[in-house]
């Protein structure tokens, strides 16, 4: 829950010339809802698309306050993220829950990148895998493997977003591995063309390194996506 529109038309323009200069690396901003307009706006036409942070899971109906998948479309998001760990621990979202949000943004058209991952008291219990399947397989049961074919998978350790903390490369490696081996055991197909971000205090001093990884294939950037220099140069550490 940042920015304004002051700032916000600072960092999107700088993004937007940014990515000018970095070819054949993907980059979505995702945006709180009231400055969905802004991102329109700034980022059409431009190699950069735009998303909102959350969506609701029914295509309308007396939800005060909630946002359905049909506006963001309205307002051209290409991406919406569902499950983030902030979403699951402060509200309660339950993995039933985050897999109709999916679902219901695929209806609308969005790729949905969706969040798993596991708090630290689960790591130290040895549980991160159990963690993890129980909150792909929430999908899978609600919408088949094949709602996987055109989303995003996105890997946050909760103890490492917002800590300063990160996932060894090797760490997130093994995480990311297990994902795809999970998603192979429906479909081999859909498990190699998955796309599978790690999000976790990603900075410039460890994107290349971690994006390196064979079953990393990019990153959710949080704080450091607030300063465009920062931003910028993790998304040169994805250019292949």
């Amino acid at each position: 829950m940042h920015g304004s529109l002051a700032q916000n038309a600072v960092l999107l323009d700088a993004v937007r010339s940014g990515m000018n200069q970095i070819p054949h690396v993907d980059c979505v901003v995702c945006v709180p809802f009231p400055y969905l307009h802004q991102a329109q706006q700034k980022l059409s036409g431009s190699a950069v698309k735009w998303g909102a942070q959350d969506v609701h899971q029914s295509d309308e109906g007396a939800y005060t306050g909630e946002v359905s998948a049909a506006m963001l479309h309205d307002f051209g998001c290409g991406y919406v993220i569902v499950g983030h760990s902030e979403r699951r621990a402060y509200y309660g979202e339950s993995s039933h829950l985050v897999a109709e949000k999916f679902l219901a943004a695929q209806h609308a058209g969005i790729t949905p990148i969706l969040c798993v991952g596991e708090s630290l008291e689960q790591r130290e219990n040895g549980t991160t895998e159990a963690v993890v399947a129980e909150q792909l397989d929430a999908l899978t049961r609600l919408g088949g493997v094949g709602a996987l074919r055109n989303a995003v998978v996105a890997y946050e350790p909760v103890w490492a977003i917002g800590t300063g903390k990160t996932a060894s490369s090797a760490q997130a490696q093994a995480v990311h591995a297990f994902i795809r081996q999970r998603v192979a055991s429906h479909d081999s197909q859909i498990a190699s063309g998955l796309c599978i971000l790690y999000g976790g205090s990603v900075k410039a001093s460890n994107a290349a390194e971690l994006f390196a990884m064979p079953d990393i294939d990019g990153g959710l950037i949080g704080g450091a996506s607030l300063v465009a220099d920062e931003f910028l140069a993790i998304c040169r550490a994805g250019q292949v």
